[in-house]
């Protein structure tokens, strides 16, 4: 009997591909297909669900992750694969934290998702060793360290000095410190224009809960 899945992708295109390639497999059935992470919850209340593939970015900015999170509590033996093309670092942290099953890079490649979806079933846990090399400036996301990347996602959203040290339980002279080396990394002239570019590529973004 072939597992039931339902996808929870707001872009179409992922969407569809998602769809074709469990169509593909005798060993899934497509379940459904939604774009709001909130509504998978009531999904499962309703339907033998044994798999999702959850995308962590849905419609009307609700995460796949507290969506994740729930499901795990109320539904523990439905398996949840996190599907994303971001590289928010914290994202891999999270998703283990909550009990989700595997974590999957979107890199368009039905075969990968495929294993990953039949050794999940088979009760493996497949994560990446790390997020996705991206560049940004003259430096990638690799470089950076895990408190300048806290650091910057706080830039991201228009904090100052004092603000981002307060949040972060550290002084506004480490805080400046921080900001130094990855303008220093990077070689932009202006935080802002960090900020921006580190929140367009994904390499920082912020939840409404942090």
């Amino acid at each position: 009997m072939a597992y039931k899945v339902l996808i929870v992708e707001d872009q179409d295109i992922p969407r569809e591909l998602f769809k074709i390639y469990i169509d593909s497999s005798e060993r899934f059935e497509h379940l459904l297909s939604i774009s709001n992470a909130s509504a998978a919850i009531s999904v499962c209340q309703n339907n033998k669900v044994d798999l999702i593939l959850m995308d962590v970015m849905t419609e009307l900015d609700h995460s796949g992750l507290d969506a994740a999170e729930e499901i795990k509590k109320k539904f523990p033996t439905i398996k949840i694969i996190v599907v994303t093309s971001m590289p928010e670092y914290s994202w891999l942290t999270r998703a283990r934290g909550i009990g989700v099953d595997s974590f999957w890079y979107k890199d368009g490649q039905k075969d990968a998702l495929l294993d990953v979806m039949e050794r999940t079933m088979s009760g493996e846990h497949i994560y990446p060793d790390e997020t996705p090399l991206i560049r940004i400036g003259t430096a990638t996301n690799h470089e950076f360290t895990e408190r300048e990347l806290d650091i910057l996602k706080e830039l991201t959203t228009g904090a100052t000095n004092a603000e981002i040290a307060e949040k972060l339980g550290i002084s506004v002279a480490t805080v400046k410190i921080h900001i130094q080396h990855l303008m220093d990394k990077t070689c932009f002239k202006t935080r802002t224009e960090l900020a921006s570019e580190a929140r367009r590529l994904g390499i920082v973004i912020k939840d409404k809960k942090e």
